[in-house]
């Protein structure tokens, strides 16, 4: 579950905590976003396979690695 969004329109989905396939959880959390609005997926390995879903769904991501088994990707409405 997303948290609310913050004061600069970002939400945080953490998949780490979902037990099983988090695919329906983020997509369900894109479909809930505002225009302006960012969700930051917090992950523990680098979703690739996610990136070519996102793009044809017209999303845009910025990838970052915040630790050894934390990534972060920044997703919003392109």
């Amino acid at each position: 579950m997303p948290t609310g969004p913050t004061a600069d329109g970002t939400r945080e989905l953490d998949v780490r905590t979902i037990d099983g396939e988090p695919f329906g959880e983020i997509m369900a959390s894109l479909d809930e976003l505002d225009g302006g609005e960012t969700l930051v997926l917090v992950n523990s390995f680098e979703p690739e396979p996610l990136y070519a879903v996102l793009a044809r769904q017209g999303y845009a991501h910025e990838t970052e690695r915040a630790g050894e088994d934390e990534w972060r990707v920044s997703i919003t409405k392109a």
